[in-house]
Parts: C-alpha cells; structure tokens; sequence
C-alpha cells in the first residue's frame, strides 16, 4: 500500500469534486457472459458462486481504479484486495459475512472460502477484519434476474470500498448469462474503469479456460 500525493496526482481534481458529494457512490449494471465458466464449474464440480467471486477479485485487482482508497483526507493505493462475501446458511433463509484473504489461484481460494464459511458461527464476524479497508464487497440474488440493484449503506463519503453484485443466470441464443452490478465511488472508479473490469472479468467467463494468468 502506499499513499498517494494528491498535489501531483493527475485525478485530483476528480477527487476533491465527488469527495463533496452527500452520497458519492454510483451503480451501474450489464449482462456477463458466464457459459464458459458455468460449464467448468459443473464439469468439476466447483461452486460457481466461489469461483465468479475468485475471477471478480482478480479483475478487480487488475483494474487500478478499484484499489483507491480514502482515508481521513487522504488516498492510498492497496497493492492487493480480498473478499467480503455473503453466504447463506444451507437450512434456513439467513445468511452470513464471511471475510477471506485471496488465495493464489480458484482451487486454493474455492476451499479457503467454503471452509472459513462453514466454520464461522456468527452471522457477522468481523474477527481480524475490523477497519480494513482492503476489501471488495460481494452478494448474490441468485432468484432473481434483475435490471437494477441498489445496496444498504451509511452516508460517509471516505466509503469507498466497491460492492459487486449478480443475480440469477438465464439462457440467451444458447449462451448463459447473468446481470452483474458494480457499486462503487465515484472519486477514484469511472465508467471508463468499469468497462475495463468488465473486459478482464469477461476473459475469464465467457470460454471455458485456460483462466488468464493469475487465476
């Protein structure tokens, strides 16, 4: 991590004006293209749920934009990003938060995440977690093929972690896919960002691999 120079910083002028905003943070929604990776999953038996989590954290990563972070009038740079996910309990209709570090490739991380959550009792348990910011937030709506999606929050404007979201998975013209939500801060992320986090994320869910390197 390292802290960024904001009288040098080419976006500094972006900065300081969304930094001004009551609710800063803007959503934008498209259809993913996930037949390739649906198809590896249910060849290997694998959680796709995990595994689009693995391949959105490795986009996310990627993409520089999504590793700003503001901290008390400043911005630092995370070198690497984890997952905060949701999981819901498999006998009920509640779920959890689980809080993971990213493996260095999906079978590691797929068995890391599915561990950790069956081990965590609590629905929120922050344990070792608490105040990072290094994080990206996931949840699924797996019910539900939705256009819009919009998430809870508390109105502090230093919030800038990003909020990843899908729902259920449909057939079109004999190609699976699934409406996908990027939520994030408008001070460091563009659309312009979010079409290249698409792009990294597409190259992973679209054929059925080898995964780009990394993965």
């Amino acid at each position: 991590m390292r802290e960024i120079d904001l009288a040098t910083w080419a976006r500094q002028e972006h900065y300081r004006f969304f930094m001004q905003m009551d609710y800063p943070q803007y959503n934008l929604c498209f259809d993913l293209d996930v037949t390739g990776l649906l198809a590896a999953c249910r060849r290997s038996g694998t959680s796709f749920y995990y595994a689009l989590i693995y391949h959105s954290m490795v986009s996310a990563n990627r993409t520089e934009a999504f590793r700003y972070r503001a901290r008390g009038g400043q911005v630092v740079l995370h070198d690497r990003l984890h997952p905060s996910f949701t999981d819901l309990d498999k006998d009920g209709e509640l779920f959890r938060i689980v809080n993971v570090d990213l493996a260095a490739n999906l079978e590691a991380f797929v068995a890391q995440a599915a561990a950790k959550s069956r081990a965590q009792v609590r629905p929120f348990d922050f344990a070792g977690y608490e105040d990072r910011d290094d994080l990206v937030y996931f949840t699924s709506v797996p019910w539900i093929s939705f256009t819009q999606l919009t998430h809870t929050i508390s109105l502090r404007r230093e919030d800038s972690v990003p909020r990843l979201s899908w729902g259920r998975y449909r057939e079109e013209a004999g190609r699976w896919v699934l409406p996908y939500s990027v939520q994030v801060h408008h001070a460091f992320v563009d659309a312009i960002h979010i079409s290249r986090f698409k792009t990294l994320l597409e190259a992973a869910t679209t054929g059925g691999g080898p995964w780009p390197a990394g993965s």
